[in-house]
């Protein structure tokens, strides 16, 4: 486990040194996937129609309701992979 939360680190430092912005799917899944390694299931009222972004970012997260955090944390690993990939 030590080395996939090194692994986990440092993705979360290498997606800010992207030189463009990933489009907002990948947003999404990034922040999902960040959250249900860091915090687990999501928890509290989904947000209203009116709070679009946050409606958003609480949908995907819930997708992965249930995911243990090592494999979130895998999932976002490989995200962070492919971006750099696709957005240097």
């Amino acid at each position: 486990m030590p080395d996939l939360n090194k692994q986990f680190e440092t993705a979360q430092a290498d997606v800010k040194k992207l030189s463009k912005r990933p489009d907002n799917e990948d947003m999404l899944r990034l922040y999902a996937h960040y959250k249900q390694a860091t915090a687990g299931d999501v928890s509290g009222e989904r947000p209203g129609a009116f709070s679009v972004v946050d409606r958003a970012k609480y949908d995907a997260w819930a997708r992965l309701k249930g995911t243990d955090s090592p494999k979130a944390m895998e999932d976002y690993v490989k995200l962070v992979e492919r971006l750099k990939k696709s957005y240097g």
